[in-house]
């Protein structure tokens, strides 16, 4: 079972993250060979450039892999999404100069567009209802309404601050990507890819969670229920050797820890601990 990860770029090193924190432990992955094993012998990554990964998988060099939406769809190939993984964020916009006079799409009737991706441009236009010209480019995309190529431009953005430098402005957004784990149709309800989905899915639902653990006296159980947040009821034990008490287990939003400790400590809980989790499975 191949995995395809990119091999450079912003999106490498937190793909291998994530597979590292849900066991599948990269062999010399920091190389970025073409191959690594990984500790399950059953598995090995295959390193790729992110817009070639889904050929890849389509092709069946690879059962697996771990790429942009955007890449996905600009590919136009048949694969399976298993799994958003909640990174890489970002969007395909249309922009054109802030002093350019575009303000919708339909504006473009006639005009030109610069994109690295045409597939995705042409089929946002065709919905749109409006044939520009388009124009592939293989990099800096933002300059090209700046030499007279192009009238706007079809391109990915995080925080706006490129388009912002190049003094252009948002006219719609196309697509709105993340990285996703992507399976061969031939595979996707392969028993090993779904152990696959199963480790990366229990890291990101783990993302962002804290467990805590304390002891609670039995009379006040209830009371330390009410101010509890947790996901579903919290687990009760008994507490060896102390018949008055209870071990209370819950796990809860890391953004509530600060609030909810003090709430506990009123309802009479005590020896609070707080822990981080490395994977929650369902």
């Amino acid at each position: 079972m191949r995995i395809a990860v990119p091999n450079k770029g912003r999106l490498h090193d937190p793909s291998l993250g994530l597979l590292e924190r849900s066991g599948l432990h990269v062999q010399n992955g920091a190389d970025r060979k073409l191959y690594a094993e990984t500790v399950d012998p059953e598995v090995s990554v295959l390193f790729a450039r992110a817009a070639d990964i889904p050929e890849y998988v389509a092709d069946g060099a690879a059962a697996l892999g771990i790429t942009g939406l955007d890449q996905a769809r600009e590919s136009e190939v048949d694969l399976v999404e298993l799994l958003d993984l909640e990174f890489g964020r970002c969007r395909l916009v249309l922009a054109s100069p802030e002093d350019g006079g575009v303000d919708a799409p339909e504006e473009l009737s006639g005009g030109t567009v610069a994109t690295e991706f045409p597939r995705i441009t042409r089929g946002y236009f065709a919905e749109v209802g409006v044939r520009p010209d388009i124009v592939e480019v293989s990099g800096a995309t933002e300059l090209t309404p700046h030499v007279d190529i192009a009238d706007a431009i079809v391109d990915i953005t995080s925080t706006g601050t490129t388009l912002r430098m190049n003094r252009l402005s948002v006219v719609d957004e196309v697509l709105e990507s993340s990285v996703r784990l992507f399976a061969h149709p031939e595979v996707a309800d392969d028993p090993k890819v779904r152990q696959i989905r199963t480790a990366l899915r229990s890291v990101i639902d783990a993302e962002g969670k804290r467990y805590l653990m304390m002891n609670v006296p039995e009379a006040t159980l209830e009371d330390v229920k009410d101010v509890i947040p947790g996901m579903g009821g919290p687990t009760v034990m008994d507490v060896a050797g102390d018949d008055g008490k209870l071990a209370v287990h819950v796990v809860v939003d890391e953004r509530e820890v600060f609030e909810v400790i003090p709430n506990l400590k009123a309802a009479g809980a005590s020896d609070i601990l707080v822990t981080e989790i490395e994977r929650l499975v369902p």
